[in-house]
């Protein structure tokens, strides 16, 4: 795995394999982001209560937490392509169900199959990144491959708020089948990493990696304040009559894709701690700032804070979770990483939906702050001392 401190120019990044990955990479997303904040005014318009829409998100998750270990395992040991076919496969059956359903019932089972699909196929993508990253500039790398999440999330969630309020969600939801479907033509022209028996034997019985357990726990804890954000934001703005609460979602993925490969940067010459800290601090800031926020102005400004500190904790987790894995354990590591991030929103989404029926908005976002906090000690207090990597640092 990537072991330099210092990132080396000279190596290239921007292949033609790399550029397509990152553009399916973008597809996915943005498919993926056009019904994760629309299906809880989607719910909610169907009389959902608040502690049903966090299950809504909620299973959602459960079931992506439970497909990425078995996930990570099967990419090293059958292969990249068959596991990312089926789980694309999955999420798109799904996403195209969501247009004919209107009962509770079905809706969590699809919402649960939409999960499988985004779990499999997510797990399987980030592996094949990893893939095509070089070791010198893999924190830079990956902070690239990562904007084209951002860039979804800088367009989709609005667009998605606006397609639900003038066409109705059966729109959103076929339009992100169709960019699915787009993700999936697209990979058969990406040159997959061939997969040896040598290799395989040395993961049959792992379904997590050890080295990325640190960093994919502190993960957990930061993203139970992002399951905050996409099951409730849209619903807290509405009470407090903002009305063009969609340009939230655009700000800030905006500072999220200038956070991600800035931070990378950080991260591969000066060590993880550099990029946790102040990505921590943002996130409280912008908790802190929601729970008061009474006009765009201050959503706005948490949209800021939020998207800068999640991009820097985001990409300096996740090049920790890789960095010290064997190579052939690659998916293995990213499956265990996003384990703790996709079960952080899950629990997230629903312990927070409990607090949020019972004492509001404002005051549940401010609640969240308390999950950071616990994500901060947890970095420091399983730290290790640095290594010449300084990947180690604590």
């Amino acid at each position: 795995m990537p072991q330099g401190k210092h990132t080396s120019l000279d190596t290239p990044l921007w292949t033609k394999q790399f550029l397509l990955i990152t553009l399916i990479n973008l597809f996915l997303y943005f498919s993926f982001q056009l019904v994760t904040p629309t299906i809880s005014v989607y719910v909610k318009s169907l009389g959902a209560e608040d502690h049903m829409i966090g299950w809504i998100n909620g299973i959602f998750t459960i079931a992506t937490l439970l497909s990425r270990p078995i996930a990570g395992r099967s990419v090293d040991r059958i292969g990249r392509k068959r596991v990312f076919l089926l789980g694309i496969f999955v999420f798109i059956l799904a996403t195209a169900s969501y247009a004919w359903i209107t009962a509770m019932g079905p809706i969590l089972l699809f919402r649960y199959l939409h999960g499988k699909g985004w779990g499999i196929s997510s797990t399987a993508l980030y592996t094949v990144a990893s893939d095509n990253i070089p070791n010198e500039r893999y924190g830079e790398g990956m902070g690239y491959f990562t904007l084209a999440s951002n860039l979804a999330m800088a367009s989709a969630p609005a667009l998605g708020l606006y397609l639900i309020a003038s066409r109705g969600f059966n729109i959103v939801s076929l339009l992100s089948a169709f960019l699915a479907i787009i993700a999936l033509i697209l990979s058969f022209a990406v040159k997959y990493k061939k997969i040896s028996v040598s290799k395989t034997s040395e993961t049959r019985s792992a379904l997590f990696e050890k080295t990325s357990l640190r960093p994919a726990s502190v993960m957990f804890f930061v993203t139970m304040s992002y399951g905050a954000l996409n099951s409730f934001l849209a619903l807290h703005a509405m009470e407090r009559g903002i009305t063009q609460f969609g340009i939230f979602f655009t700000v800030m993925a905006m500072f999220m894709l200038i956070a991600r490969p800035a931070f990378g940067r950080l991260v591969d010459r000066h060590g993880v701690t550099s990029a946790v800290l102040p990505g921590m601090a943002g996130i409280i800031i912008a908790m802190l700032i929601l729970a008061r926020a009474q006009t765009l102005t201050m959503f706005l400004l948490a949209a800021f804070c939020y998207g800068t500190g999640f991009g820097a904790v985001q990409s300096s987790l996740q090049t920790l979770a890789v960095i010290h894995a064997p190579r052939s354990n690659l998916g293995i590591a990213n499956s265990t990483f996003f384990v703790g991030f996709d079960s952080g929103i899950g629990v997230g989404s629903v312990i927070l939906g409990i607090v949020a029926s019972k004492i509001g908005y404002g005051q549940m976002f401010q609640w969240s702050i308390v999950s950071v906090l616990i994500a901060l000690a947890l970095y420091f207090l399983t730290g290790k001392r640095p290594s010449p990597s300084g990947m180690d640092e604590v």
